[in-house]
């Protein structure tokens, strides 16, 4: 029997529009032998939605989303199955629209990446593709990413941080400690927010005010960083669960000077380009075997390190004297970095069943978990007045 497999995409986030483009891909390709497919759209007020015109990228295109159906969830305890139900008062709100297997969110940013839906699921109890809570949440944040990276012993460049509310309190002190603990050039970022949305370079006091200006409308944590000088981009991503783990190829993206843009990631970039004459992409990238050997020993240790699971892309920056800096693990690369697997063995529809299979094995790990210890606690303990002190030490 098929398992039913809903596709989430959309979501409450500034990339709410790349995630719709990846879901639709996942759509697309996955393997329709095997699975039936729920589509579900989150549109960008946090509405859930499924119907058949969600299946079309053209609907997007044009805005024609005419059958749409507003739903929600319910949990069935007997089967541990996530049923759809159509949001509307009375009898009708019972009716079952559809019952859910597996869940493969692919939501970028805020609310889908962070670890946020992911917690729903795992209440639930049901099967999700890709990183869990912790592993979402570190990676989305990259002051902790950086954190755990450096706890680590992995490389990064050197970086401060700061809360908003400090900056609008007092920006003469920030500034001040940027400028004595590093020396500019220098990239600020909103610490919460992917495809280079909020990020700029700054290059003396006045472009540092700036770009802290502009990121700060994003998050409330920045991270400042040190810029590495004339760099090249090299991304490797990793597959697996625990240390059962493969590197992709290496890539090197292509025609960018300071930033790589929102722009030159999703709509310059010719993602199934595997040359170098009319791509974007060098892939596989063209550096030596000892920086490639290097790139996927750091890609796999920092995915262990944040304790990811499935299909990450690890974006690293190679500089002049062949130094090799971790800038960010993406737990939910676009357009799930197909083109960095096809020529390993997984071309699209295989990739998205060997990530649909580990999501499983994750689940069935999970439930052989204790969760219940009895231990007649309600009769040891004894509630109201000065008997809540043989509480202590629980």
């Amino acid at each position: 029997m098929k398992k039913k497999v809903a596709i989430i995409f959309g979501g409450r986030s500034v990339e709410h529009e790349v995630s719709v483009i990846t879901g639709l891909q996942v759509i697309e390709n996955i393997d329709k032998n095997k699975y039936d497919v729920i589509p579900i759209y989150i549109d960008k007020e946090g509405k859930w939605f499924t119907g058949n015109s969600l299946l079309d990228f053209e609907n997007f295109k044009d805005d024609n989303l005419k059958d749409l159906q507003e739903i929600v969830l319910s949990l069935d305890a007997n089967d541990h199955k996530l049923y759809l139900h159509p949001n509307s008062i009375g009898l009708f709100r019972k009716k079952v629209i559809d019952k859910i297997d597996i869940v493969f969110p692919t939501i970028h940013g805020t609310n889908g990446e962070d670890g946020t839906i992911q917690g729903l699921f795992e209440l639930i109890n049901i099967p999700y593709v890709g990183g869990g809570v912790l592993a979402s949440s570190v990676g989305m944040d990259k002051i902790l990413m950086k954190e755990v990276f450096k706890a680590r012993g992995l490389p990064i460049v050197d970086y401060v941080w700061f809360y908003r509310t400090k900056w609008l309190e007092n920006q003469e002190e920030i500034i001040d400690d940027i400028e004595e603990k590093l020396n500019y050039p220098l990239f600020v970022k909103p610490a919460n927010l992917g495809s280079s949305i909020g990020i700029s370079k700054a290059k003396d006091r006045e472009t540092l005010i700036s770009a802290i200006e502009i990121a700060i409308r994003y998050d409330r944590k920045i991270i400042v960083e040190k810029a590495v000088e004339n760099p090249r981009e090299i991304n490797c991503a990793v597959m697996g669960y625990n240390d059962n783990l493969i590197a992709s190829l290496c890539e090197e993206p292509l025609g960018w000077e300071e930033i790589l843009t929102f722009e030159d990631k999703y709509i310059k970039s010719n993602t199934k380009g595997m040359g170098k004459e009319g791509s974007r992409r060098v892939i596989p990238a063209d550096i030596e075997d000892h920086i490639r050997e290097k790139v996927e020993e750091l890609a796999k240790e920092s995915f262990m390190a944040i304790d990811c699971s499935g299909n990450s892309r690890i974006d690293f920056l190679l500089d002049e004297n062949g130094n090799i800096f971790i800038n960010e693990i993406n737990t939910l690369p676009g357009s799930i970095a197909f083109y960095l697997w096809e020529k390993k063995g997984f071309p699209f529809n295989k990739l998205i069943d060997e990530m649909i299979n580990i999501a499983l094995k994750i689940h069935e790990d999970k439930n052989e978990n204790m969760y219940i210890y009895e231990a007649d606690l309600f009769k040891k303990v004894h509630l109201g007045g000065t008997k809540v002190s043989s509480m202590k030490g629980i």
